[in-house]
């Protein structure tokens, strides 16, 4: 099939649903982060409390941020582009690191 025939890929509201997808992620995290300040912090502060807020808050903003770019990309352009590996595998690391962090948390 020549170029000239191929018809024009419409993405529809595909666009739409992801960025509103990573909004929902987003503030899922936000939620998840505060849920685990007020855990650490709920006995009296300690030093593995502080440490475990830290790394919460740590990896909410690396999550923020990916997530961010990840919402500009989607509304810059009418058909944007695939997420990159890179992007992807940073912001599962960012979500399992969180996991972990919220079950040691509810462990210690």
């Amino acid at each position: 099939m020549s170029e000239e025939a191929r018809p024009v890929r419409d993405p529809g509201l595909q666009p739409e649903r992801t960025r509103l997808a990573w909004r929902r992620t987003t503030l899922a995290s936000t939620v998840a982060a505060v849920l685990a300040v007020k855990a650490a912090l709920h006995g009296g502060v300690s030093v593995s409390g502080i440490v475990a807020c830290a790394l919460c808050c740590g990896l909410w903003l690396a999550f923020l941020w990916l997530a961010h770019r990840r919402i500009h990309a989607l509304s810059a352009t009418a058909s944007p582009a695939a997420l990159t590996p890179r992007h992807a595998t940073a912001a599962v690391l960012c979500a399992v690191a969180t996991a972990v962090c919220a079950a040691a948390l509810v462990v210690v």
